[in-house]
Formats: C-alpha cells, sequence, structure tokens
C-alpha cells in the first residue's frame, strides 16, 4: 500500500532554493520522489543545493524572479525540459530591518517585490492550464509568524508576508475550479538559517534567550518548515486550501 505523503513522479518548482527553506524543501522533495526544478539567484549556492539532491532528473535555473519580463519565459523553458508541474513552493524572501522613519517607498518596493509580487506573478503563469498537471497542483507560501503578530524595525516584512496569507487565500478560492490547492506556512525562527543567523548577528545572547523562551518548544529548524510543505504539497493534505499553517514552536500560543 502506497503512502499519500509520497512525492513520486510529481514536479514541484521552488524559488528561493540556494539557501535556508528552500533548499531544506528541495533536498527532503527529493527524498520522498519528486523531480524538483530550483530557482535561485546566487549560481554557486544554488548548485550546492543541486548537489544534495538525491539521484533523480532535476533541474536548477539561476534567476533573479524579480525580473518579471521573464517569468513566463523562464517557464516555458521548465515545461519544455519536464512537463507539467504538480507544485510550486515560493520560498524566496528577504527582511529589511530598519525603523518606519528610515523607510522609503523604494526600500517598500524591494522587499514586496521579493516576499510577495514575484511569487504571485510565478504562481499566475503556473497555474495557466497548459502548465499544470490534469490531477490538479498544490502552491505552497512561505510567510512568518510576522503575519499574524508584530515586531519593531520590521514594517515592511511584516506587512508583506501578511498580504501574502490574505493573498494565498484569494487565490485558493480563485483556483479552486482548476484543482489548484493554495496554502501559506508562517514559521516562527529557525535558528539553522541565513536570515535568522544575520538577525541574530546583531543581538546579545541574553536578547536571543529570550526569543528562544518566547518558543514554547525553543527554535525550529528549516526541517520543520519543509516538512510542513511536504504535507501540504502531497495527496494527504488533499482536502486543504485557504488555509495559513502556523509552524512556530508555540511562539503565537502566548
Amino acid at each position: 500500500m502506497g503512502t499519500p505523503y509520497s512525492l513520486t513522479e510529481k514536479k514541484i518548482v521552488i524559488t528561493g532554493a540556494s539557501s535556508g527553506i528552500g533548499r531544506q524543501c528541495a533536498i527532503l522533495f527529493s527524498q520522498f520522489g519528486a523531480q524538483v526544478i530550483i530557482v535561485g539567484r546566487n549560481k554557486e549556492r544554488l548548485s550546492e543545493t543541486f548537489n544534495n539532491l538525491k539521484s533523480g532528473q532535476h533541474i536548477q535555473i539561476q534567476a533573479d524572479i524579480t525580473n518579471y519580463d521573464f517569468t513566463e519565459k523562464i517557464i516555458k523553458d521548465i515545461f519544455s525540459k519536464c512537463g507539467k508541474i504538480d507544485g510550486f513552493v515560493h520560498s524566496a524572501g528577504i527582511e529589511l530591518s530598519y525603523p518606519l522613519n528610515n523607510m522609503s517607498p523604494a526600500l517598500y518596493e524591494k522587499v514586496f517585490s521579493v516576499n510577495l509580487i514575484a511569487g504571485f506573478e510565478w504562481a499566475k503563469q503556473l497555474s495557466k492550464t497548459k502548465y499544470i498537471s490534469p490531477n490538479g497542483a498544490s502552491f505552497v507560501f512561505i510567510s512568518s509568524i510576522m503575519s499574524q503578530v508584530g515586531n519593531a524595525s520590521i514594517v515592511a516584512y511584516s506587512a508583506s508576508k501578511g498580504a501574502l496569507v490574505s493573498g494565498a487565500k484569494s487565490m485558493a478560492i480563485e483556483l479552486a475550479p482548476k484543482k489548484i490547492r493554495v496554502n501559506s506556512i508562517s514559521p516562527g525562527y529557525l535558528d539553522d538559517t541565513p536570515m535568522t543567523i544575520a538577525r541574530f548577528s546583531n543581538f546579545t545572547d541574553e536578547n536571543i534567550k529570550i526569543i528562544e523562551k518566547q518558543h514554547l518548544l525553543g527554535f525550529g529548524k528549516s526541517m520543520d518548515i519543509a516538512n510542513a510543505c511536504l504535507f501540504l504539497l502531497s495527496d494527504a493534505s488533499r482536502w486543504i486550501t485557504g488555509t495559513n499553517l502556523i509552524v512556530d514552536g508555540g511562539y503565537c500560543a502566548r
């Protein structure tokens, strides 16, 4: 008897696959039988991800996903190489930590372009019938618990992640007739991602311990989020769409 958690023969596109959650997703999905198409800006780090994938006909694409004029061309190329798509994970993201008084329209646009607009543009193109498996597909957007709670100096980041959650819900309604499920995941602090490591570099050890205590189960790992993504991409979640899955070690329970 097969397991509903298998990704065998599924073809999954992952943005932000050169590090962090995106990289862990790519590695895990390949272990569960998927053909993964990894997308990232940094060629060297993307190759590191590629070299850690379980053997298979995987594809790596070096691209800046905010170059929207090239999005459809890239997706056409993916389709020509591997056929129709079964899943999409938008893991690419950036965080700019500035007080509100130091923010500018250009900085807001920079954050939103990566965290939100690029992901939705890729979803728009991938959702075309000619690119999607006849069995349907699952789209997953990586948000943040900062979409649910506030924090100082990350107004743009919080706003972009909140918009990701609410937009995904509306997208789920619109794409359901195409048998495309759309969900988001809001991770808590993960102590093994470049984004968190960079953020913690500005904190004292005491401050880091305070944040860790706010997570009832301690800090998480990128694998915790990859496991949640695996579930949402698999047939085990066939009746789930329009949901934001909070994976935060109990941070939001307080």
